[in-house]
């Protein structure tokens, strides 16, 4: 949690020192990324909006993913992850934003999909979104971890 808190505090400073706006799109962590930023003081002048969207009715709703992405990728997908970061992009203020859609166990498994296995995509207003998979180790809170750690890290590499 301590480096969590550490990687918070710098994408803080980074955020502010360039004037941006941060909003989140959360599957697996179900809201620790925007947790996790809002623990730290000061957060309210960076950070605008935090969207978990667990279902795939609430991907589509509230960020606007595609029907067709999800039916022919799934939720846990690099192309679900794009949209969701476009979505939180266009449905709040914000200059940049993180998404994470992921299976974090112990069950949902999916063929070439196990446990473990999270895109995480980060998007400025404007840009076409990166997206990343990891395959992480551990039980259910430790993926959950671990992607909290790489959403903040690659919005502080973004953002540099």
């Amino acid at each position: 949690m301590a480096r969590i808190a550490e990687l918070s505090k710098q994408l803080g400073e980074v955020a502010l020192s360039q004037g941006v706006l941060i909003a989140t799109a959360e599957s697996c962590t179900a809201g620790a990324i925007a947790a996790a930023i809002t623990d730290t003081a000061g957060s309210s002048a960076w950070f605008d909006a935090g969207f978990v969207t667990y279902s795939v009715e609430a991907k589509q709703t509230m960020l606007g993913v595609s029907a067709l992405t999800l039916k022919q990728f799934g939720a846990v997908s690099q192309e679900c992850a794009s949209e969701m970061t476009a979505g939180a992009l266009a449905h709040s203020l914000a200059d940049v934003a993180v998404a994470v859609t992921g299976i974090a166990g112990p069950s949902g498994e999916e063929p070439g999909k196990p446990v473990g296995t999270v895109f995480i995509a980060w998007q400025r207003r404007g840009a076409v979104a990166l997206v990343k998979r990891f395959q992480f180790k551990g039980d259910r809170l430790s993926v959950r971890a671990q992607t909290v750690e790489e959403a903040l890290s690659g919005l502080i590499t973004i953002l540099s």
